[in-house]
């Protein structure tokens, strides 16, 4: 994903076939930057950044002059040698294959989500450019069967790092990083800019920028070749995975979910031809997926309430594979290499330490009892590499390994699968704890629970910080892990809504529409991962394990099965061979094999098999020692010499655009519309999840019965019309499926998964059915919508009792607005029961998190301390006035 502060605009411009010119804009078009690329080298990359910012008009007459001065007849318009080539809305990066290169422009985009102010956009489509031109080109026969591969991959824009590290960094002391940083900072670009450190007595700001963490970054190997040449802001870093944003109103005040999942550039691949891990620790299939829980009423990052929880699925840790080339469902598992000393597990954890710090939790949910032994090869190795390496870890900082077998219980009926895993995922979150930037509220203080006073993590003066990481493995890391990272993700929803004041015990329930609408995110999120990874969406989902799905799924689950099974057999090879030439695993060079020529890509991946690596670590202290010293605090984001080396400082003017967050995300120079506006067309709780009924709590933490959803279509027949004009609808569920029947489908996602038809299935359009003879009953009936709608018969009258009560919620309502005094007169018609209210504000400060305590009178603290007191048994000595009450209480009590 893509954060808008870094984003450039560009439009290329050729002159006269000898030379590109690439022209980048700020969002406000008020800042340019010009780079000039060499057309006239058949093989090489020639770029010339003059690192000059222009204004608009600068920038016109640049152009104005280069058009002037390039065409063929002086005084001809027509033959002008300046035109517009493309606009496009960034450089993915520059390519070569057996030819010339290519540039590699976004031309079409899509927002995502916000954060902090800060836009997140999916790239639509993409162009590739060929530089040289015609005269100079060296055409060769196979060039076109690479180019075709760059179309395959659909990319999402978004920082590297997690949102903790992003705000840890911020929070760095700005004298240490002025010291310690290096010294290009007149280069530098900030992606937090609107957020910068202001200086002591100073009219200047400085912003922090970090390195991206190149591990997620999956146009790094095409930048490489220009960045060392052009500006930073050039540079835009590219992960690939799921971004999804959702709304969640709690009484009007509005909460974003937002999930983030960053897939990994190492050892990347598809299904069946990458599994297990490579000779350096990195695994197949590894995501890290973050949940973001924002107030939306702030969205400063350091005025702002911000909250995050991370985890990792990924391929277990060992050498192994599966043969394809026998076109069965379930491939035989094979151990491909002997590590007795889990040399591979080891840098992989130690990976994990230097990022997520300790503990490192492992839950495994591959099959642990079979008649044929297959997934548990698996589980054997796993327990017997992670008991290797916990013998010379340290003993607070041991691995932590949970074997469940999700299929197992699945099939039990005496076992439900979603509250053990409830369970599992309550000490994960306790032992991990999570991330948020600012302390503990009063009312916590005051009123703490006991769940709370039991969470992990590192407590900090500014909040608390997540230290550890859970990570989830099944066998293809997909159906199993994604529920269970629901589940884990729904606990820690829970705390995270605790630590903001938004709810009374970090607790949630289903069927309440804050977790159908994180079930929602989650399920879109499993299936964007499955599509990569797998070919084909999820199918097992949260309502299979909770088995309520309805009997229409079985069906889809067959055609699903089938895609796979093809996408795994005919199109991941393809698929396969395009992501190792997008990531540079595989440079094309001439007279040597092609890409679809190599009978495997092992050798590509497993850097050992090719030339020797540096001596072998130690098969006891196979962690790194500066790591193992900061635990449990992850390495990364430790302040020390290394970590300080990878940040940059720059300083900008206060009143600059690039730090006005307003302008940056409200846009006031573009004309908007409301119906195309992000966040009135992102998925809200109120508007898709809650019930339409008037009379019906509002809350979304309220659980509710199927029938009552927003999703749901109306049950009256005669509310077909109303049924009509609901935004999201789906078709009534028949019964839930017997136990049997989920049994039978609930197998491993291992080769016989099966799926839904997507999101897009699950979400019917309502069809508008009316018939002639329908009319007379739609009159008659108009009442009974009137009763259902507003829970009131307009015709009736009204009662007393329900008179006298509106009649106070008017006064109420009039009593808080500020009335001349000369204006106001007595009522005489208002009840004795009605209460006058006085708008006056009991907040120290504007802010909804401060409040004093109330002032309590001398009086009144002294009877508490005596009620204390008396409870540790000190008693205080009766005065004359409490003897004289006593007496009289006995006398009037007993004589």
């Amino acid at each position: 994903s893509q954060s808008s502060s870094s984003e450039i605009l560009s439009s290329a411009w050729s002159v006269l076939l000898l030379r590109y010119f690439l022209v980048g804009s700020n969002n406000a078009e008020t800042k340019y930057r010009v780079l000039k690329i060499d057309r006239t080298e058949p093989k090489d990359l020639v770029i010339i950044d003059d690192r000059h910012v222009y204004t608009q008009q600068e920038v016109r007459e640049l152009l104005g002059r280069l058009d002037l001065g390039n065409r063929t007849k002086m005084g001809q318009k027509g033959s002008s040698g300046l035109f517009r080539a493309v606009s496009a809305f960034g450089v993915v990066g520059f390519v070569r294959f057996l030819e010339g290169y290519y540039i590699v422009l976004i031309t079409k985009r899509r927002k995502m989500a916000d954060i902090g102010g800060h836009a997140i956009y999916k790239v639509e489509d993409t162009n590739m450019i060929y530089i040289p031109n015609d005269s100079v080109r060296v055409t060769h026969p196979d060039e076109a069967r690479y180019v075709c591969f760059n179309s395959v991959l659909s990319y999402s824009y978004d920082l590297s790092h997690s949102l903790q590290y992003n705000l840890t960094v911020l929070r760095m002391p700005l004298e240490m990083l002025k010291s310690e940083t290096t010294q290009n900072r007149q280069e530098s670009f900030d992606i937090f800019e609107d957020e910068g450190l202001i200086t002591q007595g100073g009219s200047g700001v400085f912003g922090i920028c970090s390195e991206p963490y190149m591990k997620y970054v999956w146009n790094g190997e095409l930048l490489d070749i220009i960045k060392s040449t052009v500006h930073r802001d050039w540079l835009l870093y590219i992960i690939h995975g799921f971004c999804g944003q959702s709304k969640l109103l709690i009484y009007g005040r509005p909460v974003y979910v937002t999930l983030i999942a960053r897939r990994s550039s190492k050892f990347a691949g598809t299904r069946f031809l990458k599994r297990g891990a490579n000779c350096e620790g990195d695994v197949a299939n590894e995501v890290e997926t973050e949940q973001i829980l924002c107030d939306a009423s702030v969205m400063s990052f350091t005025a702002g309430s911000y909250s995050s929880y991370v985890q990792v699925r990924g391929s277990v840790p060992l050498y192994w594979s599966q043969d394809i080339s026998t076109m069965m469902p379930k491939p035989p598992i094979t151990l491909d290499q002997a590590d007795p000393f889990a040399h591979v597990a080891a840098l992989h954890f130690d990976q994990m330490f230097q990022r997520f710090g300790s503990p490192i939790i492992i839950l495994n949910l591959v099959k642990e009892r079979e008649k044929r032994k297959h997934e548990r090869i698996l589980s054997e190795e796993l327990v017997a590499a992670v008991t290797y390496l916990n013998q010379f870890l340290p003993p607070e900082h041991t691995i932590v390994y949970i074997p469940w077998d999700m299929a197992k219980y699945t099939k039990s009926k005496l076992c439900n699968v979603l509250d053990r895993l409830n369970v599992i995922a309550e000490s994960v979150v306790k032992k991990t704890g999570f991330f948020v930037n600012r302390p503990d509220s009063y009312c916590s203080i005051l009123r703490p629970d006991e769940k709370w006073n039991e969470l992990g993590g590192c407590v900090i003066p500014t909040g608390r910080l997540q230290t550890g990481i859970l990570r989830t493995n099944c066998v293809d890391c997909l159906d199993r892990t994604n529920t269970a990272q629901f589940m884990v993700g729904k606990c820690a929803l829970a705390y995270q809504l605790y630590s903001l004041g938004l709810i009374d015990k970090p607790n949630l329930q289903f069927d309440t529409d804050a977790v159908r609408l994180f079930e929602e995110l989650y399920e879109d999120h499993g299936d964007t991962l499955s599509l990569q990874y797998g070919g084909s969406q999820l199918v097992h989902r949260v309502k299979t394990y909770r088995k309520i799905a309805p009997w229409t799924q079985h069906s889809k689950d067959i055609m699903q099965t089938l895609s796979r099974y093809y996408s795994n057999a005919f199109s991941d090879a393809d698929r396969q061979d395009s992501i190792n030439l997008f990531l540079g695993v595989f440079h094309p060079t001439e007279g040597k094999p092609h890409l679809w020529e190599l009978p495997t890509d092992f050798y590509l991946h497993h850097k050992n098999t090719m030339r020797l690596l540096p001596t072998r670590r130690s098969y006891t202290y196979w962690w790194t020692p500066e790591v193992i010293k900061h635990l449990p605090l992850p390495y990364d984001e430790v302040i020390c010499a290394a970590n300080l080396k990878k940040l940059i400082v720059k300083k900008f003017h206060k009143y600059e655009e690039e730090i006005d967050i307003h302008n940056e995300f409200f846009r006031p120079y573009e004309l908007s519309s409301f119906d195309d506006t992000f966040c009135l067309a992102m998925t809200s709780s109120a508007r898709d999840f809650m019930p339409k009924t008037v009379g019906i709590d509002p809350s979304p933490f309220t659980v509710r019965k199927p029938d009552e959803t927003g999703k749901s279509v109306l049950g009256n027949k005669s509310n077909r019309e109303e049924a009509v004009l609901q935004r999201k609808t789906a078709a009534s569920a028949p019964p839930p499926p017997s136990e049997e029947a989920v049994s039978s489908s609930s197998e491993d996602d291992s080769g016989t998964d099966r799926e839904e038809e997507g999101s897009v299935s699950q979400r019917s359009t309502p069809v508008k059915m009316t018939d002639a003879g329908d009319s007379a009953k739609v009159t008659e009936n108009v009442v009974q919508p009137m009763k259902e709608l507003y829970g009131i018969n307009l015709s009736d009258g009204l009662s007393e009792e329900d008179f006298s009560i509106y009649s106070r919620f008017v006064q109420l309502g009039q009593s808080q607005h500020k009335q001349d005094k000369n204006s106001q007169q007595p009522c005489s018609k208002c009840s004795d029961g009605v209460i006058k209210l006085t708008p006056i504000s009991a907040f120290s400060q504007d802010n909804i998190y401060e409040v004093q305590p109330p002032r309590v009178d001398r009086k009144s603290t002294e009877i508490f301390q005596a009620h204390i007191q008396a409870s540790q048994g000190i008693m205080q000595p009766l005065g004359k006035e409490d003897s004289s009450m006593y007496r009289e209480y006995i006398r009037n009590r007993y004589l």
